[in-house]
């Protein structure tokens, strides 16, 4: 099974109109989903507010690199930017499973029980859940394979 791997030189490769796009994305969704909250009430504000704020433009800069990567090799990356980009949007899914473990943890235990707790709890419930499905898929797709 492939591991899990933090790269912190990709940080290297975003350029800074990249980061600013992603903030712009981030402030934009937090406050449409503060503006839901005002109108609608904080429950289903805070759905909106779980929504993965910098995730649009994570996608489409993911396809964009990965086009530019194979543009400078001299091949058209246009097919292999789709792919990265719906393997990003699938970990996204998975982890935001992971984060309904986490809210539901949170919704029953806090009501009774020491909030520090409860939220170390519900953290734990989001890696596991979280990971347990990214290991589900990764599994499936390595038996497809060979």
């Amino acid at each position: 099974m492939k591991q899990i791997e933090v790269k912190l030189s990709a940080l290297k490769e975003g350029k800074p109109h990249e980061y600013a796009m992603r903030f712009v994305f981030g402030g934009l969704s937090t406050v449409l989903a503060g503006l839901i909250a005002m109108h609608f009430g904080p429950g289903v504000g805070g759905l909106f507010l779980a929504f993965p704020a910098i995730f649009p433009a994570s996608v489409s800069l993911v396809e964009s690199h990965e086009k530019a990567r194979k543009a400078r090799i001299g091949a058209d990356g246009t097919n292999r930017g789709r792919l990265s980009a719906s393997l990003d949007a699938e970990g996204a899914s998975l982890g935001c499973i992971g984060l309904l473990a986490f809210a539901l943890v949170l919704w029953k235990g806090l009501k009774n029980h020491n909030a520090y707790l409860v939220i170390a709890t519900a953290v734990v419930f989001w890696l596991l859940v979280s990971y347990s499905l990214w290991a589900v898929r990764v599994d499936r797709f390595f038996r497809r394979r060979f």
